[in-house]
């Protein structure tokens, strides 16, 4: 569930476009997280970038999967694991990984979205890493690879998102990792997670109208 204040806080300058920042009340397994994201993700667009590589603000929405993956990691103790969030948004995953005892990295490939992290991690008492990453030049993420855990909400939005991931993942992790990907079922996924089960072992756990696909790399 998440709780929405209205109220305008805040007017910033995100991008090329101004906007206003409303408060929203998302609660955990363990206290809760006080996000702050665009009142109209609408007015962010850019029609340049759009143009050049369909680039949307999904980031400034706060999706249901984003908060479902964040409650389920709040139940972990991480201690110290490395985390990696890929196509984080507004991170709250990241957040709760990072309040669990998790050394996380954030990454999505908008510097505005990595702009808002920070900005909700410091309110939230979150120690975190961003980083503005493309998975097609996912460089600075192998670098640092085999993840502990490597977490991801709703990023199969897009067809061609199945094949970049299905390509980048293996490359994440070693056998020891786990992968934890959040989605409300769409088509796409059905898509990556047959591909998936080539490489994976894969185990799903319902929430609601979410799915928590469970991905370990087989020896």
């Amino acid at each position: 569930m998440i709780f929405l204040n209205a109220s305008t806080l805040a007017i910033v300058r995100i991008g090329e476009a101004q906007a206003d920042l409303v408060e929203e009340v998302v609660p955990l397994a363990r206290g809760e997280l006080r996000i702050l994201r665009p009142r109209d993700s609408e007015a962010l667009l850019d029609e340049e970038a759009f143009e050049h590589e369909e680039f949307l603000p999904y980031w400034a929405e706060l999706w249901p999967s984003g908060a479902t993956l964040a409650r389920d990691v709040s139940n972990r103790a991480l201690r110290g694991a490395r985390t990696l969030e890929l196509g984080c948004g507004l991170a709250l995953p990241s957040m709760a990984a990072a309040l669990a005892g998790g050394r996380v990295l954030a990454t999505d490939w908008s510097p505005d979205a990595m702009h808002m992290v920070t900005r909700n991690a410091e309110r939230s008492g979150a120690r975190l890493e961003t980083l503005v990453c493309d998975w097609a030049r996912p460089e600075p993420l192998l670098e640092r690879a085999p993840w502990d855990l490597v977490l991801a909400a709703d990023v199969l939005y897009e067809r061609r998102n199945v094949e970049m991931l299905g390509e980048l993942l293996p490359r994440l992790v070693d056998t020891r990792g786990e992968i934890l990907l959040a989605d409300p079922g769409r088509v796409t996924a059905e898509a990556f997670l047959e591909r998936a089960e080539e490489r994976f072992d894969l185990r799903t756990t319902s929430h609601g109208p979410v799915m928590i696909h469970r991905l370990r790399l087989r020896g």
